[in-house]
């Protein structure tokens, strides 16, 4: 890799990573249901799909945009992904109860596992757009991203029960911080 991929890289890898701070700390939730490795596995996968299809449709979407629109689109993306930071943010501060939701069995089969994947999911729809518009390189990052979305749930399903006292509460406003910063640098 040159020095700019490498920086495009390392971008992309904490642009996942902040990401999957969603599904780590929702996984950190969930993980209180006391799942078997069957159930953890299934509901990873199921995370990392979406987190590989939802920014892949942004990308597309944002690669079109930008093309119609031109460079207003670097702006665009850049202010998406300030909105999104801190809308992920004030959603950690607010304390939805989305841990009460998530203790249904629901969530682990059918349509909830869809709905609660998605749900996790939706923010690398924005991100994904955000990308498109600057003209990321699309592999990279839907591989980075659904990697990392798939890992950090099963991470965060598995430690559950003993961390998420620790972290459930703060990694979405770390992730949403993250991606803040990233709009900033896009800004600039």
């Amino acid at each position: 890799m040159t020095s700019i991929q490498w920086g495009e890289f390392m971008t992309l890898l904490i642009m996942a990573l902040a990401l999957g701070m969603d599904a780590f700390s929702l996984g950190l939730g969930m993980g209180m249901l006391r799942l078997n490795r069957r159930e953890i596995s299934k509901i990873s996968l199921t995370i990392g799909f979406f987190h590989v299809l939802m920014p892949l449709i942004g990308m597309v979407a944002g690669l079109y945009l930008a093309k119609a629109v031109g460079d207003m689109t670097k702006w665009i993306g850049a202010l998406l992904l300030i909105g999104l930071g801190v809308h992920m943010v004030w959603n950690s501060i607010k304390g939805d109860d989305d841990d009460a939701q998530m203790r249904s069995g629901s969530r682990t089969a059918g349509l909830g596992l869809i709905l609660f994947a998605l749900s996790v999911s939706i923010d690398s729809l924005s991100v994904g757009f955000s990308l498109g518009t600057l003209g990321a390189n699309v592999a990279i990052a839907v591989a980075l991203f659904g990697i990392c979305g798939a890992m950090m749930a099963a991470t965060g399903l598995s430690i559950g029960s003993k961390a998420s006292h620790l972290f459930g509460e703060y990694g979405e406003a770390i992730g949403g911080a993250v991606l803040v910063a990233f709009g900033v640098k896009f800004l600039l």
